[in-house]
Protein backbone atom coordinates (compact mmCIF):
# COMPACT_ATOMS: atom_id res chain seq x y z
CA UNK A 1 0.00 0.00 0.00
CA UNK A 2 1.41 3.27 -0.92
CA UNK A 3 1.68 6.63 1.49
CA UNK A 4 -1.14 8.37 -0.18
CA UNK A 5 -3.89 5.06 -0.04
CA UNK A 6 -2.74 4.95 3.63
CA UNK A 7 -3.41 7.89 4.49
CA UNK A 8 -6.85 8.09 3.07
CA UNK A 9 -7.39 4.88 5.18
CA UNK A 10 -6.37 6.69 7.84
CA UNK A 11 -8.37 9.64 7.32
CA UNK A 12 -10.90 7.28 6.37
CA UNK A 13 -10.97 5.79 9.89
CA UNK A 14 -10.37 8.68 11.43
CA UNK A 15 -14.00 10.34 10.14
CA UNK A 16 -15.39 7.55 10.95
CA UNK A 17 -14.28 7.58 14.64
CA UNK A 18 -15.34 11.00 14.86
CA UNK A 19 -18.85 10.38 13.27
CA UNK A 20 -19.07 7.61 15.82
CA UNK A 21 -18.29 9.63 18.41
CA UNK A 22 -20.32 12.87 17.48
CA UNK A 23 -23.57 11.14 17.11
CA UNK A 24 -24.75 10.50 20.81
CA UNK A 25 -24.46 15.02 20.28
CA UNK A 26 -26.91 14.60 17.09
CA UNK A 27 -29.08 12.37 18.64
CA UNK A 28 -29.46 14.59 21.56
CA UNK A 29 -30.02 17.70 19.46
CA UNK A 30 -32.68 15.68 17.15
CA UNK A 31 -34.72 14.02 19.81
CA UNK A 32 -34.92 17.78 21.57
CA UNK A 33 -36.98 18.97 18.78
CA UNK A 34 -39.55 16.05 18.52
CA UNK A 35 -42.72 15.24 19.90
CA UNK A 36 -43.35 12.61 22.47
CA UNK A 37 -44.68 10.01 19.64
CA UNK A 38 -42.33 10.87 17.59
CA UNK A 39 -39.55 9.65 19.70
CA UNK A 40 -40.48 6.40 20.22
CA UNK A 41 -41.24 5.93 17.07
CA UNK A 42 -39.89 2.75 14.65
CA UNK A 43 -37.49 2.74 12.73
CA UNK A 44 -36.75 5.94 14.34
CA UNK A 45 -36.25 9.53 12.52
CA UNK A 46 -32.69 10.80 11.87
CA UNK A 47 -34.86 13.91 10.99
CA UNK A 48 -37.85 15.45 13.17
CA UNK A 49 -40.64 15.36 10.93
CA UNK A 50 -41.84 18.61 13.02
CA UNK A 51 -39.44 20.53 14.28
CA UNK A 52 -41.04 21.54 17.85
CA UNK A 53 -38.52 24.48 18.86
CA UNK A 54 -41.13 25.48 21.18
CA UNK A 55 -39.47 22.88 23.44
CA UNK A 56 -36.73 24.71 24.24
CA UNK A 57 -39.00 27.85 25.43
CA UNK A 58 -40.79 25.15 27.28
CA UNK A 59 -37.88 23.68 29.45
CA UNK A 60 -36.13 27.18 29.96
CA UNK A 61 -39.28 28.84 31.41
CA UNK A 62 -40.63 25.49 33.20
CA UNK A 63 -37.46 24.71 34.92
CA UNK A 64 -36.18 27.44 35.87
CA UNK A 65 -32.80 26.90 33.56
CA UNK A 66 -31.60 30.51 34.11
CA UNK A 67 -31.48 30.40 37.88
CA UNK A 68 -29.77 26.80 37.00
CA UNK A 69 -27.41 28.42 34.24
CA UNK A 70 -26.35 31.18 36.92
CA UNK A 71 -25.37 29.28 39.42
CA UNK A 72 -23.01 27.10 37.13
CA UNK A 73 -21.57 30.03 35.68
CA UNK A 74 -20.75 31.31 39.22
CA UNK A 75 -19.12 27.92 40.53
CA UNK A 76 -17.24 27.79 36.88
CA UNK A 77 -16.05 30.74 37.01
CA UNK A 78 -14.82 30.95 40.87
CA UNK A 79 -13.31 27.56 40.62
CA UNK A 80 -11.38 28.83 37.45
CA UNK A 81 -10.17 31.69 39.29
CA UNK A 82 -9.09 30.03 42.22
CA UNK A 83 -7.45 27.28 40.69
CA UNK A 84 -5.39 29.95 38.25
CA UNK A 85 -4.72 31.90 41.44
CA UNK A 86 -3.14 29.42 43.30
CA UNK A 87 -1.73 27.12 40.62
CA UNK A 88 0.15 29.32 38.63
CA UNK A 89 2.29 29.77 41.24
CA UNK A 90 2.78 25.67 41.81
CA UNK A 91 3.20 25.59 38.61
CA UNK A 92 6.00 27.72 38.54
CA UNK A 93 7.80 26.42 41.36
CA UNK A 94 7.37 22.64 40.06
CA UNK A 95 9.11 23.98 36.65
CA UNK A 96 11.92 26.05 37.94
CA UNK A 97 13.36 23.86 41.01
CA UNK A 98 14.39 20.47 40.83
CA UNK A 99 15.24 19.15 44.21
CA UNK A 100 13.76 15.67 46.28
CA UNK A 101 10.95 18.26 47.87
CA UNK A 102 9.85 19.08 44.80
CA UNK A 103 9.70 15.74 43.36
CA UNK A 104 7.64 14.57 46.11
CA UNK A 105 5.82 17.61 45.26
CA UNK A 106 4.96 16.73 41.92
CA UNK A 107 4.15 13.15 42.81
CA UNK A 108 1.81 14.31 45.37
CA UNK A 109 0.09 16.77 42.66
CA UNK A 110 0.01 13.39 40.54
CA UNK A 111 -1.76 11.15 43.03
CA UNK A 112 -4.29 13.53 43.75
CA UNK A 113 -5.29 13.90 40.31
CA UNK A 114 -6.61 10.05 40.06
CA UNK A 115 -8.80 10.50 43.02
CA UNK A 116 -12.27 10.59 41.86
CA UNK A 117 -14.92 12.98 43.21
CA UNK A 118 -17.31 9.66 44.48
CA UNK A 119 -14.42 9.18 47.15
CA UNK A 120 -13.74 12.17 47.95
CA UNK A 121 -17.07 13.44 48.77
CA UNK A 122 -17.65 12.06 51.92
CA UNK A 123 -14.69 13.38 54.15
CA UNK A 124 -15.26 16.94 52.17
CA UNK A 125 -18.70 16.80 54.00
CA UNK A 126 -17.59 15.95 57.13
CA UNK A 127 -14.82 18.61 57.08
CA UNK A 128 -17.34 21.05 55.74
CA UNK A 129 -19.89 20.56 57.69
CA UNK A 130 -17.15 20.64 61.16
CA UNK A 131 -16.02 24.04 59.97
CA UNK A 132 -19.36 25.59 58.87
CA UNK A 133 -18.72 25.84 55.31
CA UNK A 134 -22.09 24.07 54.39
CA UNK A 135 -23.80 27.36 55.01
CA UNK A 136 -22.33 28.74 52.22
CA UNK A 137 -22.81 25.84 49.87
CA UNK A 138 -21.65 27.56 46.51
CA UNK A 139 -18.30 28.56 48.24
CA UNK A 140 -18.07 25.34 49.21
CA UNK A 141 -18.43 23.89 46.10
CA UNK A 142 -15.80 25.99 44.75
CA UNK A 143 -13.42 25.53 47.01
CA UNK A 144 -14.20 21.38 46.51
CA UNK A 145 -14.03 21.50 42.63
CA UNK A 146 -10.66 23.84 43.17
CA UNK A 147 -8.77 21.05 44.95
CA UNK A 148 -9.64 18.72 42.58
CA UNK A 149 -9.09 20.08 39.45
CA UNK A 150 -5.57 21.99 40.71
CA UNK A 151 -3.49 19.23 39.87
CA UNK A 152 -4.32 18.58 35.82
CA UNK A 153 -3.54 22.57 36.19
CA UNK A 154 -0.62 22.39 37.71
CA UNK A 155 0.76 19.67 35.43
CA UNK A 156 0.07 21.43 32.29
CA UNK A 157 0.91 24.88 33.42
CA UNK A 158 3.96 23.50 34.54
CA UNK A 159 4.75 21.75 30.54
CA UNK A 160 3.98 25.79 29.60
CA UNK A 161 7.03 27.27 31.92
CA UNK A 162 9.46 24.56 31.27
CA UNK A 163 8.85 26.20 27.76
CA UNK A 164 9.82 28.97 28.82
CA UNK A 165 13.61 29.73 28.04
CA UNK A 166 14.95 30.39 31.71
CA UNK A 167 18.25 32.32 30.34
CA UNK A 168 15.55 35.29 30.02
CA UNK A 169 14.60 35.47 33.75
CA UNK A 170 18.69 35.20 34.78
CA UNK A 171 18.99 37.96 32.05
CA UNK A 172 16.89 39.97 34.46
CA UNK A 173 18.03 38.83 37.41
CA UNK A 174 21.39 40.42 36.46
CA UNK A 175 19.70 43.44 35.50
CA UNK A 176 18.68 43.84 38.71
CA UNK A 177 15.03 42.33 38.93
CA UNK A 178 13.87 40.29 42.29
CA UNK A 179 12.77 36.45 41.19
CA UNK A 180 9.52 38.01 41.74
CA UNK A 181 10.03 40.74 39.10
CA UNK A 182 11.37 38.24 36.73
CA UNK A 183 8.17 35.93 37.24
CA UNK A 184 5.82 38.79 36.69
CA UNK A 185 7.30 40.51 33.53
CA UNK A 186 9.16 37.35 31.68
CA UNK A 187 7.80 34.21 32.86
CA UNK A 188 4.41 34.94 33.52
CA UNK A 189 3.63 36.99 29.88
CA UNK A 190 5.31 34.30 27.67
CA UNK A 191 3.46 31.37 29.52
CA UNK A 192 -0.07 33.12 29.15
CA UNK A 193 -1.32 30.95 26.39
CA UNK A 194 -0.96 27.86 28.40
CA UNK A 195 -2.52 29.40 31.19
CA UNK A 196 -5.46 30.88 29.64
CA UNK A 197 -5.67 27.29 27.52
CA UNK A 198 -5.82 25.06 31.09
CA UNK A 199 -8.16 27.82 32.86
CA UNK A 200 -10.91 27.21 29.95
CA UNK A 201 -10.50 23.52 30.40
CA UNK A 202 -11.24 24.10 33.73
CA UNK A 203 -14.36 26.14 33.38
CA UNK A 204 -15.59 23.27 30.82
CA UNK A 205 -15.04 20.65 33.68
CA UNK A 206 -16.72 22.74 36.48
CA UNK A 207 -19.36 24.02 34.24
CA UNK A 208 -20.46 20.62 33.88
CA UNK A 209 -19.98 18.90 37.12
CA UNK A 210 -22.27 16.96 39.27
CA UNK A 211 -21.08 14.95 42.45
CA UNK A 212 -20.06 17.92 44.84
CA UNK A 213 -22.97 20.22 43.84
CA UNK A 214 -25.66 17.44 44.26
CA UNK A 215 -24.27 16.37 47.57
CA UNK A 216 -23.25 19.99 49.03
CA UNK A 217 -25.83 22.43 47.96
CA UNK A 218 -29.58 21.26 48.90
CA UNK A 219 -31.13 24.49 48.10
CA UNK A 220 -32.97 24.17 44.38
CA UNK A 221 -32.03 28.22 43.98
CA UNK A 222 -28.25 27.46 44.34
CA UNK A 223 -27.63 23.93 42.36
CA UNK A 224 -25.83 24.52 39.38
CA UNK A 225 -27.35 23.09 36.03
CA UNK A 226 -26.07 19.56 36.19
CA UNK A 227 -28.11 18.44 39.59
CA UNK A 228 -31.01 20.69 37.37
CA UNK A 229 -31.12 17.95 34.98
CA UNK A 230 -31.64 15.34 37.20
CA UNK A 231 -35.27 16.82 38.40
CA UNK A 232 -36.37 15.23 35.12
CA UNK A 233 -35.43 11.10 36.05
CA UNK A 234 -37.66 9.54 37.80
CA UNK A 235 -39.41 6.20 37.87
CA UNK A 236 -41.83 6.71 35.21
CA UNK A 237 -39.79 9.59 33.20
CA UNK A 238 -41.08 9.75 29.51
CA UNK A 239 -40.38 13.44 29.17
CA UNK A 240 -37.28 12.62 26.46
CA UNK A 241 -37.88 15.41 24.10
CA UNK A 242 -37.82 17.95 26.84
CA UNK A 243 -34.91 15.95 28.35
CA UNK A 244 -32.83 16.30 25.69
CA UNK A 245 -33.96 20.06 25.18
CA UNK A 246 -32.46 21.07 28.39
CA UNK A 247 -29.44 19.23 27.54
CA UNK A 248 -29.16 20.77 24.51
CA UNK A 249 -29.32 24.12 26.13
CA UNK A 250 -27.17 23.36 28.65
CA UNK A 251 -23.84 21.73 26.64
CA UNK A 252 -24.08 24.25 23.57
CA UNK A 253 -22.15 26.97 25.19
CA UNK A 254 -19.34 24.87 26.18
CA UNK A 255 -19.68 22.87 22.99
CA UNK A 256 -19.35 26.92 21.28
CA UNK A 257 -16.35 27.99 23.25
CA UNK A 258 -14.20 24.70 22.71
CA UNK A 259 -15.26 25.12 18.60
CA UNK A 260 -14.27 28.75 19.08
CA UNK A 261 -10.98 28.31 20.74
CA UNK A 262 -9.92 24.69 19.62
CA UNK A 263 -7.07 25.91 17.83
CA UNK A 264 -5.90 28.09 21.10
CA UNK A 265 -6.43 25.03 22.96
CA UNK A 266 -4.47 23.02 21.17
CA UNK A 267 -1.34 24.89 21.16
CA UNK A 268 -1.74 25.74 24.58
CA UNK A 269 -1.72 22.01 25.17
CA UNK A 270 1.19 20.83 23.03
CA UNK A 271 3.30 23.81 24.23
CA UNK A 272 4.73 22.52 26.81
CA UNK A 273 6.18 19.73 24.14
CA UNK A 274 7.65 22.26 22.08
CA UNK A 275 10.81 22.99 24.35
Amino acid sequence: MTLEWRNRVLVVIALGLAALYLFPLYWMYVTSLKTGSDIFATPPDFLPRDAKWGNYGYVWTSRGMASYMWNSIVIASGTTALTALLGTGCAYVLARYRNGWIDVALFLVLMLQVLPASLMITPIFVGFSQVGLLDTPRLAVILALTAKTMPFFVVLVRATFMSVPAELEEAALVDGNSRIGAFFSIALPLARNGILVSAILIFMQAFGEYVYSKSIIQSPTLQPASVGLNSFMGPNTFEWNNIMAYAAIYVTPILAVFVLLQRRIVAGLTSGALK
